[in-house]
């Protein structure tokens, strides 16, 4: 994904890579081994990790200081995961 947006390898993506993805395991582990009231609070914390990673990357695009193609693809990226998380906490809490 790195390549494809322009963006260099360099050790500090690897780890920076590992970091997000370790959140999303947790997140994903988080929400599936949860029950009931939990799995719902486990909804809630992705859709606003989602939410904030959005509104970062909305306001890199602003202030101008990544390549606007890379900046744009991440934010698309992660605006996607908004409605979807929103629509599926909002079916479960239903």
């Amino acid at each position: 994904m790195a390549r494809a947006s322009g963006v260099r390898p360099s050790p500090e993506l690897g780890y920076m890579t590992r970091i997000f993805g370790a959140r999303a395991i947790a997140l994903g582990l988080g929400y599936l081994t949860a029950r009931g009231a939990e799995r719902s609070r486990w909804q809630r914390l992705a859709l606003l990790v989602d939410a904030l990673d959005t509104a970062h990357g909305a306001a890199r695009l602003v202030r101008g200081d990544l390549p606007r193609p890379t900046a744009l693809g991440y934010t698309a990226l992660t605006g996607a995961y908004m409605p979807i998380g929103a629509t599926r906490l909002a079916r479960d809490l239903s």
